[in-house]
């Protein structure tokens, strides 16, 4: 990929959700804003490798995309409320894609929007699936893997929320005190989504997108400050924070996933932890037993641990016990059963997996046999870990998840008497 496109490409992933945010604050209208920032994207590459990369190249891509909605406007011919509002956005004079500055970028504009796609009118997969395409630029097929549905269902979802939300005349703002409450499970949910997709990528040549985490880690903070009295909010931050400061160790500098018990732990973020531990203080002090601050008490409990061997997983394995009663779900079932399998050995964690429905609601996630293979690697069973290792595969679109898959594969494959060690 030339630097140009390169750019193009980073300027997309970083500031898609904001300079989408800005122009729905302009122009109350998300097909519009969506689209004209896609026109922006187009007119860039054409531009850029002539013209060089801009400075501010946020600000440019904003510029741009106020003009194309401005002339989309004015071809419609609306001449009413829409094109009075295009008159009044214009930049008069000089050249069309003069940049703005940054001031022009509402900071907010981005909280605002995530409350306008998480308006109770629309179904809760739906606010979810909306915010991750029109705020952070995810694309359809991206959202539908990460809710295990069809590429065609997801698409089907975001048409309509879309249509809900112009023929309902449903604001583009930050709620009421009053309403703030009955938003705030599906805006927390948004926030968490983004983050895992930041965490690990579903597909993509990197295992991580720094980007999305940020972004993820900013709104949790604007959340937390915005709601200080709420203790999942506080709680999905600490999670945020516990879990990103292991960021700079959860990759090989070839790019290949390290587990957590091979990680460097003198490289975690000491800041993001201390910050994340004051967050889940915090939301205890609020009586938090909801799933944000629950699952933040468990990466807790591995931030305090000074090796992998003096990680309490028996603590861990009741924490998602209780998960399992509060907020239960098929990932959190598997997540009790790997720290099971920890606390007292794989064939138990297994048997959790295998003697129960868990693997049939799974079967299309791919660290449900990503976890099996493992947990069959450590019990030897070798030709049934790696078809587990071989599913997982099939079901993976990242190459950096691919690679180490891969290698784990070989490894198995390899064994070619009972009880070989690896």
């Amino acid at each position: 990929m030339n630097a140009p496109n390169q750019a193009i490409d980073q300027i997309f992933r970083a500031e898609y959700g904001r300079v989408t945010a800005s122009l729905v604050s302009a122009f109350g209208d998300l097909d519009t804003a969506e689209e004209a920032v896609q026109e922006a994207f187009v007119v860039a590459l054409e531009r850029w490798p002539r013209t060089g990369i801009p400075a501010n190249r946020a600000a440019w891509i904003t510029t741009v995309a106020k003009r194309k909605a401005i002339d989309r406007l004015r071809r419609e011919q609306a001449r009413g409320a829409k094109y009075q509002q295009a008159a009044a956005l214009d930049v008069p004079g000089g050249d069309p894609f003069t940049e703005v500055d940054d001031a022009e970028l509402i900071e907010d504009d981005r909280l605002r929007l995530i409350f306008t796609c998480c308006h109770p009118a629309l179904p809760p997969e739906a606010q979810v699936a909306l915010t991750l395409r029109t705020l952070c630029g995810l694309t359809t097929p991206e959202i539908a893997r990460a809710f295990l549905v069809p590429e065609a269902t997801m698409a089907q979802r975001l048409v309509r929320a879309k249509r809900k939300i112009r023929d309902g005349g449903i604001p583009y703002a930050v709620p009421q005190p009053s309403q703030l409450r009955e938003r705030l499970d599906g805006v927390l949910h948004v926030i968490y989504l983004v983050f895992n997709e930041g965490y690990s990528a579903s597909a993509g040549e990197s295992l991580l997108r720094p980007d999305l985490s940020s972004e993820a880690l900013r709104l949790g903070r604007v959340l937390a400050e915005l709601m200080p009295y709420e203790a999942e909010a506080h709680g999905l931050l600490a999670l945020m924070l516990l879990i990103d400061a292991r960021r700079a160790t959860r990759q090989t500098p070839a790019g290949e996933p390290v587990l957590l018990d091979a990680q460097d732990r003198t490289l975690w973020d000491a800041g993001y932890i201390a910050e994340g531990l004051r967050e889940l203080d915090a939301a205890w002090k609020l009586r938090g037993e909801g799933p944000y601050t629950a699952q933040a008490s468990i990466a807790a409990v591995h931030a305090r641990a000074a090796g992998p061997e003096d990680t309490d997983w028996r603590e861990i394995a009741r924490l998602y016990a209780m998960l399992t009663t509060t907020a239960p779900s098929p990932v959190v079932a598997l997540n009790h059963a790997v720290a099971v399998a920890m606390a007292e050995g794989p064939a138990v964690g297994l048997a959790l997996i295998d003697h129960s429905d868990l693997a049939g609601r799974l079967e299309d996630y791919r660290w449900m046999h990503s976890a099996r293979a493992d947990l069959l690697r450590r019990l030897q069973r070798y030709d049934e870990a790696a078809e587990a290792y071989q599913r997982a595969i099939a079901l993976t679109g990242n190459a950096a998840e691919l690679g180490f898959l891969g290698r784990r594969l070989a490894e198995v494959q390899a064994q070619d008497r009972p009880g070989r060690p690896l």
